[in-house]
């Protein structure tokens, strides 16, 4: 019997992206690729929330509200973005769901931090902010991803 005999083509970094999609990323790379930015942005809010409020803020109406939503819209983002590498991305309401709760739980620890800086206080109306920019910013990516 004669067996069939396939070409196989070889891959070089030359050749350019692969032909059939997207390449798997190893289990180490997903993370410096996916998570490690989520956790690099929760260090900075960390460590922006350790120093006392400044003092030269804008005098515009609401601004540092503006901001809480601005910054946790992104949280809420990047949550959405590593979430979507877990064995349930399919399940988009649970995408959904985790990267809010997420986001938003991340807001409430970073308002109870706040309470013990100097010269900081806890404010409800910011962890509504936080909450908002969460939804806000994870219904925005996902539609842009539709």
């Amino acid at each position: 019997m004669l067996q069939k005999i396939r070409h196989v083509k070889y891959y070089s970094g030359r050749d350019g992206r692969l032909p059939g999609g997207n390449m798997k990323l190893s289990g180490r790379k997903k993370f410096i690729y996916y998570w490690l930015p989520v956790l690099l942005y929760c260090l900075l809010i960390f460590i922006q929330s350790s120093y006392s409020s400044p003092e030269n803020i804008p005098s515009l109406p609401y601004i540092d509200k503006v901001i809480h939503f601005a910054v946790y819209a992104i949280l809420g983002i990047l949550f959405f973005r590593a979430f979507r590498t877990q064995r349930f991305k399919e399940n988009i309401n649970m995408v959904i769901m985790l990267s809010i709760l997420s986001s938003s739980l991340y807001g409430m620890s970073d308002e109870v931090h706040q309470y013990f800086v100097p010269h900081r206080d806890a404010d409800i109306m910011d962890f509504l902010a936080d909450v908002m920019g969460s939804i806000c910013g994870v219904y925005v990516i996902k539609f842009i991803k539709k």
